[in-house]
């Protein structure tokens, strides 16, 4: 069994909310977590609205401030249907939480949500892991086979404003990818308009067509190897599998990319401590917190299978 401390909640009553008893409410919120517990923390004050003590049969009101103390609540990973090590690290890839974000360091090969054959995905897992959060919504994708930064909103608000600024183009994503052969030092934007067709096998793959909607990436070289380059990369549209199909246009695809690669560049590529993962990673996102207006900068380290790959390169 583990045990998980909730940090304190500061939640604002709404129109939603109103008349409902305090002790209702929070069995309601927090259904896990035993009754005289909850009626407990009631009684000796540590909930409190307004700053004041309330009784357990106090009714809420429109533009009341209710502070949830920290709770301990428990979850048994046994009891998932889903891989066991795969809960573990996305648990482990938390980089910052508060009332409106989750933000995780995705692994490559877990996609974000189920489909296609898949049971669970990274949206299906914390809903699993967090039954508390009645909101939890994907607040972007990225491929299955792609690792880094993953937002996911906890409050319907919080999903609405992020979707607004990734519309107007408020979020600025970096990606770091390792690339077959020598980039061109004058190659540092390809605005080419992308078509997603589906092919003979349901595949789906991305091409540049006139007929696509228009798309942009900005590159930069970070570091330049014999047969391969480390590069950043910002793309200025969000369309599917652009950063993939725009380095492969250019003749450049990314080590490993089953979809986009070329098996014959990855096979001559010495390979010493056996990855087989795409290397493209989402290290670094610039969004406007949807609370309190701040501007946030979340930072994602390459997990140890791509940085030990670049490590045994020099």
């Amino acid at each position: 069994m583990k045990h998980k401390i909730l940090p304190i909640s500061i939640i604002y009553i709404n129109q939603e909310m109103l008349n409902q008893r305090i002790d209702n409410f929070m069995h309601n919120r927090f259904k896990n977590v035993p009754k005289s517990m909850i009626y407990r923390i009631i009684r000796t004050g540590k909930i409190r609205i307004n700053k004041k003590r309330i009784k357990p049969h106090y009714k809420l009101k429109i533009g009341d401030v209710l502070r949830i103390p920290p709770i301990k609540i428990s979850y048994n990973l046994k009891n998932t249907f889903f891989p066991l090590n795969d809960a573990k690290n996305l648990l482990n890839s938390i980089l910052y939480e508060d009332n409106h974000l989750l933000i995780i360091n995705k692994p490559s090969g877990i996609a974000v949500h189920g489909g296609s054959g898949l049971n669970f995905g990274v949206i299906e897992y914390f809903r699993k892991l967090r039954p508390l959060d009645k909101c939890l919504e994907l607040v972007h994708r990225i491929d299955r086979e792609t690792s880094g930064i993953l937002i996911l909103a906890k409050k319907r608000s919080s999903l609405v404003s992020l979707h607004q600024q990734l519309r107007e183009q408020k979020v600025k994503k970096e990606y770091i990818a390792l690339v077959h052969g020598l980039w061109p030092i004058h190659l540092k934007k390809i605005s080419e308009p992308l078509l997603k067709i589906r092919l003979q096998n349901k595949q789906k793959i991305v091409l540049i067509n006139p007929k696509g909607k228009p798309s942009e990436t900005c590159f930069q070289i970070k570091k330049k190897f014999s047969s391969s380059t480390l590069l950043s990369i910002i793309p200025k549209t969000g369309r599917t599998h652009q950063i993939r199909a725009h380095t492969f246009h250019a003749g450049h695809p990314i080590l490993f990319d089953k979809r986009y690669g070329k098996n014959s560049l990855d096979a001559n590529i010495k390979n010493n401590i056996n990855i087989n993962r795409l290397l493209l990673h989402s290290y670094g996102i610039h969004f406007i917190h949807p609370k309190n207006g701040h501007n946030i900068y979340i930072k994602a380290p390459l997990h140890a299978d791509f940085k030990d790959y670049l490590n045994n390169m020099i």
